[in-house]
């Protein structure tokens, strides 16, 4: 897979500038784009500048409206239910993740659910947003079904991430994560690299463990069969039922509660239908939040001095994000060139010279197409 380190503000100003040109406004564009690259300065290479071509095209054929208004459709103190009218995710999930911080700030505690969305970025991105105030912060999605039940044969379940973030020192506690195994845009890059996917992620249409990440890619986008195993694999002997069960949790708290599009309903034609979860808590319901912090605190670094095998150290979650964030903004962002061709692409779609900020690159990109 050949990467080509490029600059974060340069991927920065190119995203703004396409994304106000498809329409959205600036405020709008500034929100999408730091939900991409916070991704990409995490290391999260799956849910950064590869996205760029799925939105690029979930606008191009309607299934994203630029101009949505999303909607609150029923509130109490403590809760809403959003409908996000077909837009953009990330801005969607940015207005309801803070309508959950406003109202745990007030009543101590908030969920609000979202249905009618689309893609809205990595799942930590909303978490951190309440960690960041104090609180203790939720966020789940479902998505197009990739994920095979334990013992199924057809895809039934999203990738369905559960993240969890709250404050803590000398960097906050920070988990998120697919309950399969892998999400799809880990696939797309082995398909993008052109390799073999290793053994225990992915199923044909009959069942059977398959490494070929195009067969699988084209049998979850035409509803063949097949897909990602749940986190624990196939079997209940590897704990599939648990991720299958995570998946479920994380299905619970958006298609469920929102009564939106189940993961199997979503991305049929035109139609994302993609929903949403959040919960924010203000860890003063418990006592004295600041004791609360430093106990975690506290337990972290236990954690992280606890003996590990030899060439080895444990790691607590959100310490490696952190030590990436650093590098990759002074260093640069690592991005396929596949990737890179696809933003080629955008830049045409929508009009933005795209050698005004890769043209020192002097890429060859006429034989890429777009793999989305």
């Amino acid at each position: 897979m050949a990467h080509i380190k490029l600059p974060h503000q340069v991927l920065q100003n190119f995203c703004l500038e396409a994304f106000e040109k498809f329409g959205f406004t600036s405020e709008q564009a500034n929100i999408i784009t730091d939900v991409l690259l916070l991704s990409d300065l995490y290391g999260i290479e799956s849910h950064g500048m590869q996205r760029l071509s799925r939105y690029h095209k979930g606008i191009e054929k309607g299934m994203i409206k630029v101009d949505a208004q999303a909607e609150v459709v029923f509130e109490t103190p403590v809760s809403a239910v959003i409908d996000g009218h077909a837009g953009m995710g990330q801005i969607i999930s940015k207005d309801a993740m803070d309508i959950a911080i406003a109202k745990a700030k007030t009543s101590g505690m908030a969920i609000v659910t979202v249905r009618n969305s689309n893609h809205y970025g990595i799942a930590g991105y909303y978490a951190k947003m309440a960690s960041d105030q104090g609180l203790i912060g939720m966020s789940f999605t479902n998505s197009e079904a990739i994920m095979v039940p334990t013992f199924g044969t057809m895809a039934m379940l999203g990738s369905n991430p559960i993240a969890i973030a709250a404050p803590a020192k000398p960097y906050p506690f920070f988990f998120d994560a697919s309950t399969t195994v892998v999400t799809r845009g880990k696939l797309e890059m082995y398909r993008k690299a052109e390799k073999q996917l290793p053994e225990g992620w992915a199923l044909d249409k009959d069942g059977n463990p398959s490494t070929d990440a195009p067969y699988v890619l084209d049998n979850i986008a035409n509803k063949k069969g097949g897909g990602i195993m749940p986190t624990g694999g196939a079997i209940e002997q590897t704990g599939s039922h648990k991720g299958y069960g995570y998946g479920m949790i994380a299905e619970f708290f958006t298609s469920i509660l929102s009564l939106g599009l189940t993961s199997n309903h979503t991305h049929i034609g035109d139609v994302g239908g993609t929903c949403h979860g959040f919960i924010a808590i203000d860890p003063n319901i418990f006592g004295d939040a600041q004791a609360i912090e430093d106990h975690l605190s506290t337990f972290l670094k236990e954690l992280r001095e606890t003996p590990a095998t030899p060439g080895n150290q444990v790691y607590t979650h959100g310490q490696k994000e952190v030590a990436a964030y650093a590098k990759r903004t002074e260093e640069g962002i690592d991005v396929d060139e596949k990737t890179v061709a696809e933003m080629a692409q955008l830049a045409a779609f929508v009009g933005v010279d795209f050698n005004k900020y890769f043209g020192e690159l002097d890429l060859d990109l006429s034989e890429y197409q777009s793999e989305y």
